[in-house]
């Protein structure tokens, strides 16, 4: 791995060399030279780290870097970068799927076997410290003007009470016409159910959908008449019981389509292992998990492009590594859903590329036991969240959420520079301003809790994925007990659409990704993936020695008292537990900062209690940080959060 600093200690001299060569070449080129140089040695000072940071740029070896579309911390400290087809279609069609292990301590890397196409999926961690991956892509879109085959969805039939049935992918349907369409993916037709008795039975069908093309090219298959066909190879009375409805065949745009796998990551075996199905198949779905260790997931694009409609949510149960419904509630695609000590879900209006812009866009509580939802009112811009950050503030406890930027729906060039507090301990909570963005309009920006109770915002661009070469070069870091910005050090690197931010135990940043549509400000040369990872040391880690966690023990209950071994306990002034990150499309519903209370001291050692509480706490693993009165945290200790 190569690391370039972007600043360098060596001083250079800008008096009489300097001078004399401006003498002999274009001097506005050598003097903007010279002042880079200068820039160099200023963010290179100890003064201006200890003010603003420092950022690192890293590169990975060739072989090794990929596409970051997703990055989830695990209990390891290594990051699992998951890429699937990486927003390729090359890569798409030849099967080529990805993803990378980086341990940023030690410097390794490792290419782990992706069974699927996870590109654009959902995940999160499990109580154990796996990592449920669950949907992604099935196929890509195909725009307007491209569409060369004919396609639709057909309703797949089965009347026969007594068998479902599974079809392969490339089963042949043929119209009234004659003419015949091939399913791009497997179907299983549940049984029809038989109610009644005698003359009074009644038999509902089983149905199920799935994705057709026509078996050829050209108009001729385009199909605009309902119509009712047969299932290939079928006859007699597995002819009549099972068949294919479909509204329409057309040359239409096409949107991606999402698959049903799911999968866990082992952080043992560094493997994937296959779980069960969900239900319904998902592209750009959220996963939150909740204070039972289950975890819920909505929303995202089906098997047939169609965005799902809110009666297919599902809750996945890590124990029986099955999925249940869950109650009915519509969301655009990547809503930012935070789970709430109160137990209810708290919906900020964040979210990320599809859906229609006056359904699902209000912000608010919901309450999975009796599926109500409380409308959260205030929030500024309302129509400006789609893209936008969303991050449950530091300490967990406050309750409080905040809504960062954002744009317009889809592929409008409209952002915004507000960010707005909801408080959701108030009876009635309501969205209250907060200082706007320093940078001004910002979509796509990433935010990441520190262990001081900051939050550190970087990256994004004022238009939609970077167009006209606006990605923002700007960080800062919001102090939620002020309610104000302070300016942080500038990146080098632009980030926009897929790119992410996380901390890591060593209470660094580390951001990837970026996938700029163009690469020039007129829009008129496609863009290229970001490959290069950034490091973002912040100011505490710049102002002299950090307190020192020497033992903790590696497990705890809710509600209990652990003891950690530290060599100053009088200098220890904060504790919290950091949940890891899980991100992907400025969406990371599960890092959150919870404070733990200092109830002993002694010569050598700290008692730190737990809250008792599992929606405010939920199981799973922690980088537990103590801080020093000046809020320089120590490096983390893993430990696992039981029940």
């Amino acid at each position: 791995m190569k690391i370039r600093n972007t600043g360098r200690t060596k001083r250079f001299a800008l008096g009489s060399t300097v001078a004399l060569t401006v003498a002999g070449m274009n001097a506005p080129a050598v003097l903007g030279f010279a002042n880079e140089q200068y820039h160099q040695y200023v963010i290179s000072q100890p003064g201006y780290k200890a003010e603003y940071g420092h950022w690192q740029t890293v590169i990975l070896p060739a072989e090794f870097r990929i596409n970051a579309i997703h990055a989830s911390l695990l209990r390891t400290g290594k990051i699992l970068i998951i890429a699937g087809s990486g927003n390729n279609q090359r890569n798409f069609d030849a099967g080529t799927f990805k993803s990378l292990l980086w341990d940023p301590v030690k410097n390794t890397y490792k290419s782990v076997p992706t069974p699927a196409d996870m590109f654009c999926g959902g995940h999160t961690a499990l109580p154990d410290g796996r990592l449920l991956v669950a949907g992604g892509t099935l196929r890509y879109e195909a725009l307007d003007g491209t569409v060369k085959k004919a396609a639709g969805t057909m309703r797949v039939r089965n009347e026969n009470p007594d068998a479902a049935r599974t079809f392969p992918k490339g089963t042949v349907f043929t119209g009234p016409n004659g003419r015949e369409y091939v399913s791009t993916a497997e179907v299983t037709v549940p049984a029809a159910v038989k109610t009644g008795a005698g003359d009074r039975t009644v038999v509902k069908a089983g149905e199920q959908h799935v994705f057709v093309e026509a078996v050829a090219q050209g108009a001729a298959y385009v199909d605009n008449s309902p119509a009712q066909y047969t299932i290939k190879g079928l006859s007699g009375a597995e002819a009549r019981n099972l068949y294919g409805m479909s509204d329409r065949m057309t040359l239409e745009k096409q949107d991606f389509q999402g698959i049903r796998s799911a999968f866990e990551f082992n952080p043992d075996t560094e493997m994937y292992e296959q779980v069960t199905d969900m239900a319904y198949a998902r592209w750009y779905p959220t996963l939150t998990g909740l204070g039972d260790g289950r975890v819920v997931t909505v929303s995202g694009l089906d098997d047939t492009g169609q965005i799902l409609s809110g009666n297919d949510n599902e809750i996945y149960d890590p124990a029986a590594k099955t999925w249940s419904k869950a109650p009915d509630r519509y969301f655009p695609t990547y809503p930012s859903i935070f789970l709430t000590a109160s137990g209810k879900l708290f919906y900020s209006g964040s979210n990320a590329g599809y859906g229609p812009a006056d359904k699902g866009r209000v912000p608010g509580l919901w309450d999975l036991k009796d599926n109500s939802f409380q409308p959260v009112p205030g929030l500024r811009d309302p129509s400006l969240t789609e893209t936008s950050s969303s991050v449950l503030l530091p300490p967990a406890q406050a309750q409080k959420v905040m809504v960062l930027g954002g744009g317009g729906v889809g592929e409008s060039p409209l952002s915004t520079a507000r960010t707005d507090i909801a408080d959701l301990t108030a009876a009635k909570p309501a969205f209250t301003p907060g200082p706007d963005l320093p940078a001004g309009g910002t979509r796509y920006l990433n935010s990441v809790i520190l262990p001081d109770d900051t939050v550190f915002t970087t990256g994004g661009s004022s238009d939609y994925r970077g167009k006209h070469h606006s990605d923002l070069l700007k960080a800062q870091v919001y102090h939620p007990d002020t309610n104000r910005f302070t300016t942080a050090a500038e990146p080098t690197v632009g980030r926009n659409y897929h790119s992410e931010a996380l901390l890591l135990p060593d209470g660094r940043v580390v951001v990837l990704g970026s996938d700029p549509l163009f690469a020039d400000k007129a829009d008129t040369v496609p863009g290229t993936f970001e490959q290069r990872i950034e490091i973002y040391t912040p100011p505490y880690l710049f102002h002299g020695e950090r307190p020192q966690l020497t033992a903790a023990p590696a497990t705890a209950k809710l509600g209990g008292t652990v003891t950690v071994n530290t060599a100053a306990p009088n200098g220890v002034a904060t504790a919290k537990l950091i949940r890891p990150s899980s991100v992907t499309h400025a969406t990371d519903v599960e890092q959150r900062s919870v404070a733990l209370d200092i109830t002993g001291r002694s010569a050598a050692d700290v008692s730190l209690t737990l809250p008792a509480n599992p929606n405010l706490l939920p199981p799973g693993w922690y980088m537990l940080f103590v801080t020093d009165g000046a809020g320089t945290p120590s490096v983390a200790r893993w430990i696992q959060v039981t029940a």
